[in-house]
């Protein structure tokens, strides 16, 4: 299981910044559910108020009063790596002799537990099974003997696989991404300060400007009064590891994602989807939400092909908006139940007409199972399914729940048996290299992994498709 979450770190001129980090998470509410959090500091202590559920359930009024300071980190949990408990729930918080502590992790670490054994053996205690509790104590450690800048370089040496990190210590915010970029995070100004982000869209929310993505490898220091940033490129890596799925599941729409606007992306992969796959049907539908930018792309893709020979874009399935992610629900009893409960087909939409239905993602397979039996159900003649992304064969270690190989409906690797699976009339897949091609990088470039089951970390048991054991770590000038 894998840390799939979303953090956030602010620093402000005067005001407090809870409010925003309040706000920011709102915006980030979809990358994870379980617990949200949020630690502030006022110049001499923490103040941190960190609980299970949605982020309008952990905290009120009272509580965000209560989080004094112009600075602050804040977290949403989807436990992907650790117990599904307060204990893992962050931000992780941690006081010692050179100050004090607060950390948010996105990602997961593939070393954590012989680091956690190392730091254990020194007199570290733990009072987590997560990997972000590890990154923290590694950290601390290294501020004992090293400046902040050091410090954090010394841990990005050790730690090995995903992370976006938002920290604070003391007073003091800071931003750091992997060396390989797996996770998104971005830096944006507001009107008295900054703030670093998973996805822009918080940015957004917050009225402020993008300034830019975090750089794999890089450090960026928030200045505590708001005044500016200060980067530090700590660790070079001749290959980033942007992870593909970003672009076509998780992000909302409306972020921007290493330069590319994720609405346009899937909009393009869609588009070229019909360039692989197109088919012939009366209708073009997406499922909502996951599908609707894709099927655009794809529908105006077939009308630029063949013009009044083309499907019928069309809204075929309704949503219940109550009803939370069934890819992200802990059990596939209650993903079953959410479908029925979060998607009802319109008849007269499809009713005698062969349907071409566009999703974002097949994982397990229940939801396009239970889909175009709804479909035909309501009367289509043919269900013709089209993904916006390849096969998931393989589980992903660096952040998304793809679920083990087992549940995967796709990991046998024969798409004839899986369209039989889901009684589609016809499936198809958008190929690895038409991912890359949309996306602008290089398959070096991507994170792969749960599509090729060749992955960018060294991950016991798995294929690793390029050496990354010795990254060039950069040199910090001896004055910072």
């Amino acid at each position: 299981m894998r840390e799939k979450c979303g953090v956030i770190g602010v620093a402000l001129e005067e005001r407090e910044a809870a409010h925003p980090c309040y706000y920011g998470l709102y915006a980030l509410q979809h990358r994870g559910q379980e617990s949200a959090g949020i630690v502030t500091h006022d110049g001499f202590q923490q103040h941190d108020h960190v609980e299970m559920g949605l982020v309008g359930e952990a905290f009120d009024e009272r509580d965000i009063e209560e989080l004094q300071g112009s600075t602050g980190v804040g977290h949403v949990r989807y436990p992907t790596a650790g117990s599904v408990d307060k204990a893992c729930a962050q931000p992780f918080t941690v006081s010692f002799r050179s100050g004090s502590l607060a950390l948010s992790h996105n990602g997961n670490l593939v070393n954590a537990d012989q680091i956690r054994d190392e730091l254990a053996a020194e007199g570290h205690a733990f009072t987590s099974d997560g990997d972000t509790e590890v990154i923290a104590h590694d950290l601390a450690r290294n501020l004992l003997d090293e400046d902040l800048v050091r410090a954090v370089k010394r841990t990005m040496e050790r730690v090995h696989g995903s992370y976006a990190l938002t920290v604070m210590h003391d007073e003091t915010v800071l931003g750091v991404r992997d060396p390989q970029g797996n996770r998104p995070l971005c830096i944006g100004k507001l009107d008295d300060g900054y703030v670093l982000a998973s996805e822009s869209a918080a940015i957004d929310t917050l009225g402020g400007e993008l300034l830019r993505d975090v750089r794999p490898g890089e450090l960026v220091l928030l200045e505590p009064d708001g005044s500016g940033f200060d980067s530090y490129q700590l660790i070079e890596q001749e290959n980033t590891a942007h992870c593909f799925f970003e672009h076509v599941y998780f992000a909302r729409p409306d972020s921007v994602i290493d330069d590319s606007l994720v609405y346009d992306t899937r909009r393009g992969l869609g588009a070229r989807l019909w360039e692989e796959s197109g088919t012939e049907s009366d209708v073009v539908m997406p499922v909502p939400d996951s599908g609707r930018a894709f099927a655009s792309g794809y529908a105006d893709a077939a009308t630029e092909a063949i013009g009044d020979d083309a499907p019928e874009f069309a809204e075929g399935l309704m949503k219940n908006r109550y009803v939370g992610r069934t890819f992200i629900m802990p059990s596939q009893d209650q993903r079953e139940q959410a479908v029925r409960l979060k998607l009802n087909p319109i008849r007269s939409t499809v009713e005698g007409k062969s349907v071409t239905l566009i999703d974002d993602s097949i994982v397990r397979g229940t939801t396009s199972t239970q889909l175009v039996s709804l479909l035909k159900d309501a009367g289509a003649e043919a269900v013709h399914l089209r993904i916006g992304a390849p096969e998931i064969i393989a589980p992903c270690y660096m952040g998304i729940d793809m679920a083990s190989r087992d549940e995967l409906i796709a990991a046998g690797g024969d798409s004839e048996d899986v369209r039989e699976a889901i009684d589609a009339d016809s499936l198809a897949y958008l190929s690895v290299d038409g991912v890359a091609e949309v996306l602008g990088e290089s398959r070096a470039d991507l994170c792969l992994g749960c599509v090729t089951g060749e992955y960018p970390y060294d991950i016991e048991g798995e294929e690793s498709d390029r050496d990354v054991s010795r990254p060039d770590v950069a040199d910090v000038p001896a004055d910072d």
